[in-house]
């Protein structure tokens, strides 16, 4: 008895201490007026300090040949900028011009143009620019900026991988988003509002919630394109709930209480319960946190800091906001626009034996179905339903001249020899169509870069004094501390091309030799095409060799090819050496492979943290598992949809999706269950389930709505195949998961209560209140004297001596809620006014 009293105690006090918490929040306003003010205003600047990355391949672990590939790559080598410049309806010869005049451009280091079918064809050109800049440069930039000005006046088209031209165009589709899901924000608050003031309420909640978050994304340093685009419209269809739900709780407790006192004991009530209703979406969300793929920790915890500030928003902004509407709420309540629907729980009682056992079969065969949904790993195979500037101008190259797939073949430096050799083997198979390195780039007169020439044979290419070469080359052997070539003499003594030109202008640069103006201009230029070609080509412990495949960038073929490169490179380096293949088809080849864990990992992390919430939200082992089972159902017939249509679906799309999915979708579960669970034993089933929908259908129509229609808006104003693929998975998932939860879920439920009350683990003992005297509050189902005996469920307050048992509920002492709070409730005691609440 002592142990029931104490636990009884322990729940007054913690009522006691939200409304302490509640009524400083409340009194305290202004104060956090001033904070959020400051927040924001910070925010405006803030939002700047933050950097994207555009690159997917940067989120790969680091274990994964593309990361390794490109930290050599970066360490070693300079990749300079490059241009695809397409020229529609242009003769070969006005092309060709362009070309030379291009190249005479002091910006620009190589331009490749011919007359073969891979540069003209069908009245264009495709002339391809290198400049002299790396690609990072910003001067490569304004170089093809210039390019882009002088010839303006012809139908050219550019593609290039240099600038944020993809990000700009993800950030003006978003805006347009952004603006157009306000608008359905809006529409949705003011067809479920209850008072026209109560909307401006919620949209500077969430306002002040969102430029914070954005605000806030610097902490972070860099962010994901795709948390940069997608998080604030996610932030607002997954956390706009917990103001409705504190807003709902407000104008419950306002029918019987002034303003200020209905804000603090609403806001000591929806603290705890809001705070509960966001754990299901945040334990979704930590299980994108286990992905190997970096995106997903990236935007878990994008998405889980967006949650956590609209929680604040509400707990700390949102009570001074209505504080300072109250009154207009007041003169501007309406009628609801949202209708009954009792013919949905008079259904759902009719097929509770039909309903769960279609479910079942449904739900099987969705997952067999779903397991076959076409995953991609890559952009090539997606179909958006628009196009940004780039794919237009990507999609009329392939058209005209073909696609081509490049991967950087990284092999161990020190051997020309075998250099070569690779690449003759690697161009004898079908899947490649040439290969470009160090030892098969043509420097002058059809010497390539690599190969080894004699004395006689530089100063001949040179057009330089045997004598001199012949000096020359013994200034090399000394250098290269080869002194037997200078006993034996030069005849046969050869060096790489590469070697001695740079050496010669080594020792012209420092005044050892001496040349003509013409050959140091031959000289000159050829050093500056050499230098480029080295800086890509050749680094301190590793060459680079580039392999232009005949495969597509993704696919099985292409992953096997992939492997039967590293076994070619293998055979002259040997088994032990680093061999690496960067390019997009590996990094496709690395997120395939993180994918087959990263699936599994995800969808079991996603269950258990729900799990676990609902199980000490609904104190039952049987409730948690048809919950789950009933979302993990909506989503298994969600990715059916791609699978049975054969659309590619970009495989992040699923694991982010999959995770939001079970994490919010399954709060629309968690109304219904626990309304229902609530009313069973008060009423017949049938009305039981009634009264059930016709309570959570608002709810979820205002939520439901709101997340489907921002996730078909991202789905169908977005040129990015991932994010095209969240927002049209989310709202179609949303949408099913509604669908599932209206017309499946309440059949489980009335089919299933004999399971969810034999697992239950809740005590139900009555708790013993001792005696006490004063203003009483009473919530639930009491048994005891209160001058006189009362056996009921009560709502309301008592001002005397009680005695009680409480089997269900709860009774607490108001003794800080102010003199105005008791004076009101012996007023409506004395006369006899209806006090009860609705507390549900």
């Amino acid at each position: 008895m002592k142990r029931l009293a104490n636990s009884n105690e322990k729940e007054k006090d913690n009522g006691n201490f939200m409304i302490k918490v509640a009524t400083f929040i409340v009194d305290r306003r202004n104060l956090f007026f001033l904070l959020f003010g400051i927040a924001i205003i910070f925010s405006l600047v803030s939002m700047n300090w933050v950097s994207v990355e555009n690159a997917m391949s940067a989120y790969l672990p680091d274990t994964t040949e593309t990361s390794k590939g490109l930290n050599v790559m970066e360490d070693e080598f300079i990749t300079y900028g490059t241009a695809e410049l397409l020229i529609a309806n242009i003769s070969y010869e006005d092309a060709l011009n362009i070309s030379e005049e291009l190249e005479k451009r002091d910006t620009v280091s190589m331009v490749t143009f011919d007359n073969s079918a891979e540069h003209y064809n069908n009245f264009s050109a495709l002339i391809n620019i290198t400049f002299a800049y790396p690609e990072d440069d910003e001067r490569a930039l304004d170089a093809l900026d210039e390019v882009k000005e002088q010839y303006k006046d012809y139908d050219i088209y550019v593609s290039t991988s240099m600038g944020d031209a993809s990000a700009e165009q993800i950030a003006s589709e978003m805006s347009v988003i952004s603006v157009l899901v306000a608008i359905i924000v809006v529409s949705v608050l003011l067809l479920t509002s209850q008072t026209w003031a109560e909307v401006p309420v919620l949209l500077l909640t969430f306002i002040a919630a969102a430029l914070i978050t954005k605000g806030t994304n610097f902490i972070m340093g860099t962010i994901s394109f795709v948390s940069n685009s997608v998080t604030i419209v996610l932030q607002l269809a997954l956390s706009i709930d917990y103001a409705v739900i504190f807003c709902n709780r407000y104008k419950e407790e306002h029918q019987n209480l002034p303003i200020r006192e209905a804000d603090i004991v609403a806001l000591s009530k929806a603290i705890p319960e809001i705070s509960s209703s966001s754990l299901t979406t945040i334990g979704g969300l930590i299980a994108m946190m286990f992905m190997q793929f970096g995106i997903g920790s990236d935007m878990a915890l994008c998405l889980i800091r967006a949650i956590l500030l609209s929680l604040l928003a509400v707990f700390l902004l949102m009570p001074g906001l209505i504080m300072l509407f109250g009154k207009a709420m007041d003169k501007t309540y309406h009628k609801s626009f949202i209708p009954k629907i009792p013919f949905v729980g008079k259904f759902a009682y009719k097929t509770r034996y039909v309903m769960p056992v279609l479910f079942l079969v449904l739900i099987i065969g969705a997952y067999f179905v779903s397991s076959k949904c076409p995953y991609v790993y890559g952009y090539s195979q997606i179909e958006t339903p628009i196009q940004s500037d780039a794919q237009e101008v990507d999609a009329m190259i392939e058209e005209s001249f073909g696609s081509s797939n490049m991967l950087a073949l990284i092999v161990p430096s020190g051997s020309y020899d075998n250099e070569r050799k690779l690449c003759a083997e690697l161009e004898k198979y079908d899947e490649v169509d040439y290969t470009m390195g160090i030892v098969n780039t043509e420097a002058m007169d059809g010497y390539m870069l690599a190969d080894k020439l004699t004395a006689r044979q530089f100063s001949e290419l040179m057009e330089l004094d045997y004598e001199v070469a012949e000096f020359l080359y013994m200034a090399y052997a000394v250098n290269d501390e080869n002194y037997a070539k200078i006993v034996n003499g030069f005849g046969t003594y050869s060096v790489p091309l590469i070697d001695i030109i740079n050496f010669l202008y080594e020792e012209v640069d420092e005044g050892y030799v001496t040349l003509d103006d013409e050959l140091m201009n031959t000289l000159e230029d050829a050093h500056s095409k050499i230098q480029i070609a080295k800086d890509q080509l050749e680094g301190e412990d590793n060459d680079r060799i580039l392999v232009y495949l005949t495969l597509p960038e993704e696919g099985d073929e292409t992953f096997a090819f992939i492997d039967k490169i590293h076994d070619i490179a293998k055979g002259y380096y040997g088994e032990d050496a680093n061999i690496l293949t960067p390019g997009e088809s590996t990094s496709q080849y690395d997120l395939y492979k993180t994918f087959q864990v990263d699936n599994t990992v995800v969808n079991v992390v996603s269950i258990l943290a729900v799990l676990v919430v609902l199980l000490f939200t609904f104190k039952s082992a049987g409730m948690p598992v048809l919950l789950i089972l009933v979302i993990q159902g909506a989503i298994w017939i969600n990715f059916a949809f791609p699978a049975i249509q054969q659309k590619n679906l970009f495989f992040m799309s699923y694991l982010i999706v999959s995770s939001i999915q079970m994490g919010a979708n399954i709060d629309y579960a968690i109304v219904i269950s626990g309304r229902y669970m609530e009313l069973k034993d008060k009423m017949s089933k049938e009305d039981a389930i009634i009264e059930t929908m016709n309570f959570a259908f608002p709810t979820i129509v205002t939520s439901g709505s709101m997340l489907a229609l921002a996730g078909i808006l991202i789905g169908q104003m977005s040129s990015d195949g991932a994010i095209c693929g969240i927002g049209q998975c989310l709202g179609r998932g949303t949408i099913i998961s509604i669908i599932i939860v209206m017309f499946c879920l309440p059949q489980i439920l009335l089919l299933g209560e004999k399971i969810i009350d034999k697992t239950s683990f809740a005590v139900s003992i009555p708790l013993k209140m001792e005696k006490t005297t004063g203003l009483i509050r009473v919530d639930g189902r009491i048994q005891g004297q209160v001058d006189g005996i009362i056996v009921g469920e009560v709502h309301g307050y008592i001002r005397g001596n009680a005695n009680l048992l409480i089997n269900t509920g709860k009774a607490q002492e108001l003794t800080d809620t102010g003199e105005e709070l008791a004076k009101l409730v012996d007023n409506n005691i004395e006369s006899g006014e209806d006090a009860d609440e609705d507390d549900e």
